[in-house]
């Protein structure tokens, strides 16, 4: 062989790993969008995105180094999300991270073929965001954060809390997922248990405080506070409404009974954006959402808050106790 074949042979072997590690680690800092449907200086949100980054930082993508987050805080205010979806859009990100129904929505208008991928979502398929759970069929996949046998769950454990519990105010926002996902299980469950459910939509803040205190005028009146980005804006307001009437009230996850309400069952919130990291890796790798199913909640926390139960002179029963994940002296 002769001495220049040979310096090219072993040059080429010598690149050959070199380009392996370059198409594994591109120079190319891949673009991540995220709109957030909380606001900013929601403690809940904060914990989601503080899991999502270090999710992600373990699977290799360093902010600064090999990855960018273009990281945006909607609130509940369609027109800020609406806008916010647009300038996201007009980054060209290689990937979006949606939380909330709303958000979801509006990212998919702006962004019909960038991959998508949600969290806190509760109805992806009444929502048109996936045509299956096992075959999303789109640009879109991702964690939905209930299943829609919770809604009759609820009333179930707010009876238990609250037996004499005749009518409940069922809180719905119609920006969020549709009621449909939720209400067949809340009317059978309501039927079985005798308690009257009642559908109130409510479109701003300042309707809050009217629906809770015409629970609170006959005696029998409960809240069930439904899963979605304008319940969970307003937590705190409806959490301190509630003990201001003396109404009973659950809500849709376990950090608003940690947070002073009665009674929260729901998922956890942090796993869903640390799970979201998995798929965003899977996709910057070249996985398209479509082969990604759409994953579901495989566990429900239930904190109930004694301090509140004590105050609204519930006792709250020894079996409800011994289920709870956690229980607030």
């Amino acid at each position: 062989m002769k001495r220049r074949e040979f310096i090219t042979l072993l040059g080429g072997a010598a690149a050959w790993p070199l380009a392996a590690r370059a198409q594994q680690h591109p120079d190319k800092i891949r673009q991540i969008g995220m709109l957030i449907g909380f606001a900013q200086d929601d403690p809940v949100a904060q914990s989601m995105v503080a899991a999502f980054r270090g999710a992600l930082s373990k699977l290799g993508w360093i902010e600064g180094s090999n990855v960018r987050i273009e990281l945006r805080w909607a609130g509940p205010d369609i027109e800020r999300i609406n806008r916010l979806a647009k300038e996201l859009a007009g980054l060209r990100p290689d990937v979006m991270l949606g939380q909330t129904t709303p958000v979801v929505r509006a990212l998919a208008r702006e962004v019909p073929t960038t991959p998508i991928v949600f969290v806190t979502v509760s109805d992806p398929i009444g929502s048109g965001f996936a045509a299956s759970l096992a075959h999303p069929g789109g640009n879109i996949t991702g964690f939905t954060v209930d299943d829609s046998a919770l809604g009759g769950k609820w009333v179930e454990l707010l009876k238990q809390i609250a037996p004499a519990t005749t009518r409940v105010a069922l809180l719905f926002n119609p920006a969020g997922p549709p009621l449909e996902f939720f209400l067949p299980s809340i009317q059978a469950a309501a039927s079985s248990l005798n308690v009257q459910a009642n559908l109130v939509t409510i479109h701003g803040r300042d309707e809050i405080e009217g629906v809770i205190a015409a629970q609170a005028r006959d005696p029998g009146g409960g809240i069930v506070a439904l899963a979605n980005a304008f319940n969970t804006t307003n937590r705190e307001l409806i959490i301190e409404l509630a003990a201001r009437y003396r109404v009973p009230a659950i809500y849709f996850s376990a950090y608003c009974a940690q947070s002073g309400g009665l009674i929260g069952y729901g998922s956890d919130y942090a796993e869903q954006s640390r799970q979201a990291a998995g798929y965003i890796d899977r996709i910057l790798k070249g996985t398209k959402p479509a082969d990604l199913p759409v994953q579901a909640p495989t566990k429900f926390e239930l904190v109930v808050n004694l301090k509140a139960a004590k105050s609204l002179s519930l006792q709250v029963p020894e079996k409800l106790l011994a289920l709870a994940d956690e229980v607030i002296e």
